[in-house]
């Protein structure tokens, strides 16, 4: 009897049984089970959280990131987003931009002279007046980019999709357009000089007051 007289009303039992259940890091399921709460993915083996951010004399690298005139010579860009970022003027002789993504990317007078560039994605992005000696663009992808004043020499486009991109007043010569396309590009008073046209197409292209463009008609019917 005296037993039955201390024991705490089946409530108060329950709470404290829930009480340490909790506090021992088990929690319950809508299905009655109690399991243990949910692990952060790096104590799992899952990917970390991204805590490490590459930096080139003072620029971060990011989307978006503002590194005018930052001197990234020789640096390793490859396969990183780079997606809208600035680098008007930079310095980017011989650096690695590889399967780079730079769609939006801002690189007015920036040199690129060097640059190798397989595959790289820049869709939207800006170039005027930038300079591309030895440049290897092969592959890439630079749809409705803008490489107006541009000297571009001695560089590869091989296979590269020009669609819609300006070359207005751009120097463009002794380079490799083979299987190039070019389609509905402005080469309103550019100069094409000694390049190499093997398979390459122009079709729907500006080529008014433009120097050593092709003769052919590359209208569509």
């Amino acid at each position: 009897m005296d037993i039955l007289k201390t024991r705490r009303p089946l409530g108060q039992r329950l709470g404290t049984l829930l009480h340490g259940l909790l506090l021992h890091g088990l929690v319950w399921s809508g299905a009655g089970h109690a399991q243990a709460p949910a692990m952060p993915p790096s104590a799992v083996g899952g990917p970390p959280s991204i805590t490490e951010v590459k930096v080139v004399n003072g620029c971060h690298l990011w989307p978006y990131a503002q590194c005018p005139g930052a001197d990234l010579r020789h640096a390793d860009l490859s396969r990183m987003d780079l997606r809208g970022v600035n680098f008007r003027g930079a310095k980017l002789h011989r650096a690695d931009l590889r399967f780079a993504n730079m769609a939006g990317a801002v690189l007015d007078g920036a040199d690129l002279s060097g640059v190798e560039g397989y595959a790289l994605n820049a869709p939207g992005a800006s170039f005027v007046g930038a300079r591309m000696v030895g440049t290897d663009f092969e592959m890439a992808r630079f749809f409705r980019a803008n490489f107006s004043g541009v000297e571009l020499a001695s560089a590869s486009l091989e296979a590269a999709k020009m669609n819609h991109v300006w070359f207005v007043g751009a120097r463009l010569t002794n380079s490799n357009f083979q299987e190039t396309k070019f389609v509905a590009a402005n080469f309103q008073d550019a100069v094409l000089e000694g390049n190499f046209t093997r398979y390459t197409i122009f079709p729907d292209a500006n080529f008014e007051g433009c120097r050593g463009c092709p003769t052919e008609d590359w209208s569509t019917p």
